[in-house]
């Protein structure tokens, strides 16, 4: 019989089916549901759910059935959306333990991409947690790599707020992982945050942006105090990153801007700074770090004898 159950389906009551308490998925997009809920009105549940079966007793002492679902909570919620009485269900074994269940509604999600990241990543910590699951087992059970599993785990380690806006749709996953680059300089992760969503930054440019400040991270162990302060004067003054690289014969003066408009208004400000004077918002090095006055010459006659007296 439990056999015949797994291999067939069923049409059941469905207010007797139960959301899945393993469930890794929280959000459900409303307009995603309405449009499920519509197709499933004109041609009904094409795909039945998985559940288990359970029995309770009532207050009456009379015995109840209930189904618990394993697999298509999308189903269910458009399916009462959309009026339905019954809805088909495949029926698993009710020996089914926790673990298993978690799997199934994990792998079903992920095979349908319907799991954010960070339900996909808490779903995975449910694995390792609750069930002592090493990231080579989680990625074995859900047909992922070792390395995928880890790089989502590691999600969890961002801010609150970043994990909302990943949820939400607001950056994406990609953006996420290349602010983990900056996850022991949360102030600078913070600011590159924002940056994605008020500057509309693409994942390449947030990875450029925190490839440059890990390298500079690392550069600044190397580069002499007073170069570190020029390039934090015209940085100051130009309103962008600007970096400053000696070599044998001079140097580099490199000079970041993200848009058009950042290297219009980059121009502006060295084309309208007067040569002779200094503006507001132009570079001000501190005295002790400007080269001193050059010597004279050999054929100047400055400290020439004739321009002493006794």
């Amino acid at each position: 019989m439990s056999q015949f159950q797994s291999d067939a389906i069923f049409w059941v009551e469905v207010e007797k089916v139960r959301p899945n308490p393993y469930q890794p998925r929280t959000e459900f997009d409303e307009a995603r549901l309405k449009d499920l809920s519509e197709s499933i009105r004109q041609y009904g549940v094409l795909q039945p759910m998985t559940v288990t079966r359970h029995e309770e007793t009532k207050e009456d002492g009379g015995i109840a059935t209930y189904y618990e679902l394993i697999a298509g909570e999308r189903r269910l919620r458009a399916s009462k959306m959309a009026g339905l009485s019954q809805v088909p269900v495949i029926i698993r074994s009710a020996e089914e333990n926790e673990r298993t269940k978690l799997e199934i509604a994990i792998i079903e999600n992920l095979q349908r991409e319907d799991l954010n990241a960070i339900d996909r990543a808490r779903a995975f910590e449910r694995l390792a947690k609750e069930f002592n699951l090493n990231n080579v087992e989680i990625g074995k059970k859900v047909g992922k790599s070792r390395e995928y599993v880890s790089n989502s785990l590691r999600l969890l380690s961002l801010p609150d707020e970043i994990q909302g806006a990943l949820k939400s749709g607001l950056i994406y996953e990609g953006h996420a992982r290349a602010l983990l680059m900056l996850e022991d300089r949360k102030d600078e992760m913070m600011t590159l945050f924002r940056d994605i969503q008020t500057r509309k930054l693409s994942v390449r440019e947030v990875e450029k942006l925190t490839r440059e400040i890990a390298w500079d991270r690392a550069r600044k162990k190397e580069v002499k105090p007073e170069i570190q302060a020029m390039e934090k004067a015209l940085a100051e003054s130009l309103g962008t990153q600007v970096e400053i690289r000696e070599d044998a014969k001079g140097g580099k003066l490199i000079i970041n801007f993200f848009s058009p408009e950042d290297l219009e208004a980059i121009l502006a400000r060295v084309s309208n700074a007067p040569e002779a004077e200094k503006t507001e918002n132009s570079l001000s090095v501190p005295e002790e770090l400007q080269a001193p006055a050059p010597l004279p010459k050999e054929d100047d006659d400055t400290f020439s004898v004739e321009k002493f007296s006794i």
